[in-house]
């Protein structure tokens, strides 16, 4: 008899709810704050950016916010994302622990992205917004709001992490199909872009630099972040709440382990916070894993402080793991996690003990992705790849300890644009995966702002 392999829901069980963790976290996480005042950010210092929809979002403390029914109809497009027991891949491996892979390479936009994407075009349409600018690191999340932007006939200007630019045209490209324009980052369209040379490998923190800067004039623009901030994190929470219910069908009481890959923090806070409110009101006791390149070790080695989002320092000061602001990380393949720091949502839970947190190498990962696509028939992107080096890591260690535990892994998006970096570690000449110095992180950490946090006032 063939044994169930993919698991999915039906019309009616398609959730109709983000969910906001913060209503169940034991302590609230810091306010953001603003850069002149070092006082907590109100409304108004957001409105340049942001519609009030999204505002609302992003300070809210109720448990559930309604998904409005037109992104509904978007997300049925694609969603909901199968779960996958990962059997091939278990046998590979040797291993008694039951693998299930949370899927989303099955969107318009072939990632996760799209589960914000759609909701921030959505709001800003709503608020007479025709043009959006953003970021991309490796692609996908300006390849999400191209997409978006598509829907409701916006303009959507992408700046992308130079190297990434120069290295994945082919992601560039279907920027371009969804229409979208383009520009490398740094660029010398902005002033923030400027105050680099020629040919720099760029960030995020950069590319967030330059598009807060053009969508701050321009009254009939708006900037949409793929990453980082609460509303987006919010959004993302559609794959964790499918993947609780999928489990159930595929007879499962739980997860005993849930990992997912983090840069800026979407794709894990979306898996993990469904699994972290079990775990905080249900007493469930799954582990929670957040795998990060051993290249920008954001939540492993840099330090719980109040930071600026971007390089310019454009941006509201955030409390989050942090390696400065001013740091440009290795140019490795995995363009999603080279970000300097991380989700203030998901900083709050790994400092609190609710999330773990490691670092490896891009080469352990290709291996695993590799190993992965060769059973189970899907290429992960580099980023994903974390993920699921981590999981084999967690089977093989149950193994020794005669234990079968269930994991849950987030594969956050495919990596068939992403060929050229398969065909680098398959020819063994992976390159970029440089590790940071202690020097390196104590000259980046020395420019973080000063915050008095005593005199911060609530």
């Amino acid at each position: 008899m063939t044994l169930p392999m993919t698991f999915t829901l039906s019309d009616d069980e398609r959730p109709t709810s983000w969910y906001n963790v913060v209503a169940d976290l034991p302590t609230p996480p810091p306010p953001p704050l603003h850069p002149g005042t070092h006082q907590p950010v109100g409304p108004d210092d957001l409105a340049a950016l942001f519609p009030p929809e999204l505002i609302a979002q992003e300070v809210t403390t109720e448990r559930y916010v309604e998904i409005p029914e037109a992104v509904q109809e978007v997300y049925a497009q694609y969603r909901p994302a199968p779960l996958i027991r990962a059997r091939k891949w278990e046998e590979k491996l040797g291993t008694k622990a039951r693998i299930y892979v949370k899927y989303e390479g099955g969107s318009p936009a072939g990632s996760h992205k799209v589960n914000t994407a759609v909701p921030q075009a959505y709001y800003n349409k709503l608020n007479g917004i025709d043009r959006l600018t953003t970021e991309t690191g490796a692609g996908q999340w300006g390849t999400a709001l191209a997409y978006a932007c598509s829907l409701y006939d916006m303009t959507c200007e992408v700046w992308q992490v130079g190297h990434s630019f120069d290295t994945k045209p082919q992601r560039r490209t279907l920027i371009e199909v969804f229409g979208g324009t383009v520009h490398r980052s740094p660029s010398q369209m902005t002033e923030s872009g400027r105050a680099f040379e020629e040919g720099h490998p760029g960030s995020l923190g950069i590319a967030i630099s330059e598009a807060v800067e053009l969508a701050a004039q321009d009254e009939s623009a708006k900037y949409a972040l793929g990453s980082v901030l609460n509303h987006v994190l919010l959004h993302q929470t559609v794959i964790g709440q499918e993947a609780v219910l999928q489990l159930e069908k595929a007879g499962e009481s739980g997860a005993d382990v849930v990992i997912g890959c983090a840069g800026g923090g979407s794709n894990l806070a979306g898996l993990v916070f469904p699994f972290l409110r079990g775990n905080l009101t249900e007493g469930k006791t799954a582990r929670l894993v957040a795998v990060e390149p051993s290249s920008c070790p954001t939540m492993t080695r840099g330090t719980y402080a109040y930071d600026f989002g971007d390089t310019a320092g454009l941006t509201p000061l955030m409390k989050m793991y942090t390696l400065g602001h001013d740091f440009v990380p290795s140019p490795i393949h995995a363009g999603g996690l080279r970000y300097h720091g991380m989700a203030p949502l998901v900083s709050h839970v790994v400092h609190e003990g609710l999330v773990e947190a490691v670092a490896l190498d891009q080469d352990e990962c290709f291996a695993a992705a590799v190993e992965f696509a060769r059973t189970q028939g899907i290429v992960a992107a580099p980023e994903s790849s974390h993920a699921l080096a981590q999981a084999r890591r967690e089977a093989l260690a149950a193994d020794e300890a005669g234990t079968e535990p269930v994991i849950v892994v987030g594969l956050s998006g495919y990596g068939l644009l992403e060929l050229g970096a398969f065909d680098s570690y398959l020819k063994g000449n992976l390159s970029g995966d440089s590790l940071l110095s202690d020097a390196e992180l104590e000259a980046s950490l020395a420019t973080l702002p000063q915050v008095d946090e005593s005199q911060i006032h609530a």
